[in-house]
């Protein structure tokens, strides 16, 4: 007769220390243009918005820090969203962003799908650590966004009971975001010179966040009709 024993789950011990001096964030290149361009197009229209705050973090391939079993894990998403966060004194600049530390805790983080198969869902428990696993269980990141623009395809999954939840989407195929009080949808179109389906927000009445670039149009346009010239506004 052979025993079987059940393996012992032990818990991480997690504290939040800030990134040593010494450490070396990884220097890897985007896996595709497109990663850049939509985390810059989500922040430009919360800015149009009105909707960005001085205290607010949002940031892109930024390091996310959390020390595990007394080792630093560090996790870059795409995209993320942090309510408030505390200053950095004279001229230095944020290399990385340690929450509960620095802060409060990250509310929104996103991944946009790469060539990594499994990456964004992985819940690999042990160093690396999944993505999935390292937002649910260690930053308990209340809302986590994955995206595949090649699909397109958009799932959001938010904490429920300490373990995530895929949302559901509604008519307009748009998934509220409670953290920002918006919808997020997928809008097919151009921007920069870039036709491809892009992440949108969207208000409570289901009316989208405009581009910076498209308010200017608008406003262009409105001053064409007054018979203003906006090319000759200084």
């Amino acid at each position: 007769m052979v025993l079987q024993v059940s393996p012992i789950k032990i818990e991480p011990n997690i504290t939040w220390e800030a990134l040593p001096a010494d450490f070396v964030l990884p220097d890897d290149p985007v896996e595709n243009i497109q990663q850049p361009i939509l985390a810059a197009a989500l922040t430009d229209a919360l800015g149009a918005a009105g909707l960005i705050q001085p205290e607010m973090l949002i940031g892109s391939n930024l390091g996310l820090v959390a020390s595990v079993n007394s080792r630093t894990i560090v996790k870059a998403p795409d995209w993320f969203y942090v309510p408030k966060v505390y200053p950095i004194g004279g001229e230095f600049t944020r290399r990385s962003y340690t929450p509960n530390l620095e802060g409060e805790p990250v509310a929104i983080a996103m991944e946009f799908l790469s060539e990594t198969e499994g990456g964004e869902l992985s819940i690999r428990a042990t160093p690396p650590y999944g993505k999935l696993y390292f937002y649910e269980r260690i930053l308990q990141v209340p809302t986590y966004v994955i995206y595949d623009p090649a699909v397109p395809s958009l799932e959001v999954r938010c904490l429920q009971n300490g373990r995530y939840a895929l949302q559901e989407v509604n008519a307009q195929g748009q998934v509220w975001i409670p953290e920002l009080e918006l919808f997020l949808g997928i809008w097919s179109g151009a921007r920069l010179g870039q036709s491809i389906n892009w992440l949108r927000w969207y208000d409570r009445a289901g009316k989208l966040l405009l581009w910076s670039a498209e308010k200017a149009g608008i406003l262009a346009a409105k001053l064409r009709e007054l018979g203003v010239d906006p090319d000759t506004l200084t």
